[in-house]
């Protein structure tokens, strides 16, 4: 059967992992522990998918600069406390072994750390299951489109055969800018609205409707 995409790149929380809330509460945690302003909800959930520094920028654009590091340390070490940042949404580990079984190129472009996720990776079986990924301390982070140049440099596939697949705006964005189509996944950390409005291929709403939408058009 022929395809329509060589390579499926997934972004990784919030779209295969479901830790939207954990990053949430995490980020939310790690202001409290340095009496910092803590940000509403909605606030921390649109900085999911960008590179912490970039993330905490955004949440606390007041604080001086060199106290970044102090947050992202307090981040980690509530992020890192818990299993709930390596909980995969249902079916994805099969689904995900399926789609390779199948000859399809997959790869990871998140704004997690390489050693975040490694870390995650491992802890979820899936390592052997990506020929590639590119984190945000590689490179330029999201929505740069550095992460899916480089991947589809290192594994020879042209922008139109490249599929991204993202729960967020900074995800679609990405795509638009490296020339590449896009599906959204709609339970993860941005509303439906919101990235409806930046025109991918499809909007799904689980991770079973995303795999019956790559069966048919992928």
């Amino acid at each position: 059967m022929s395809r329509n995409f060589d390579l499926l790149v997934f972004d990784w929380d919030g779209t295969l992992v479901d830790s939207a809330a954990h990053i949430v509460d995490s980020i939310q945690a790690a202001c409290r522990d340095l009496d910092l302003p803590v940000p509403e909800e909605a606030s921390a959930r649109y900085v999911i998918g960008l590179g912490l520094q970039d993330a905490l920028e955004h949440v606390l654009p007041d604080l001086h600069a060199s106290r970044y590091a102090e947050v992202a340390e307090r981040y980690r070490i509530h992020f890192l406390g818990s299993d709930q940042g390596s909980r995969l949404f249902p079916l994805v580990a099969d689904g995900i072994a399926r789609l390779d079984d199948d000859g399809i190129l997959l790869a990871v472009a998140t704004g997690k750390s390489r050693r975040g996720l490694d870390r995650s990776l491992h802890e979820t079986g899936l390592t052997r299951r990506f020929a590639a990924s590119r984190c945000a301390d590689e490179g330029f982070p999201k929505p740069h489109p550095d992460m899916l140049e480089r991947l589809m440099d290192l594994l020879g596939v042209s922008r139109e055969r490249t599929l991204m697949i993202g729960d967020t705006t900074h995800d679609l964005n990405m795509a638009c800018n490296a020339g590449t189509a896009a599906v959204a996944v709609a339970y993860g950390a941005h509303p439906r609205p919101a990235l409806e409005a930046l025109s991918p291929l499809a909007c799904v709403d689980s991770f079973s409707e995303l795999l019956q939408w790559l069966d048919k058009n992928a």
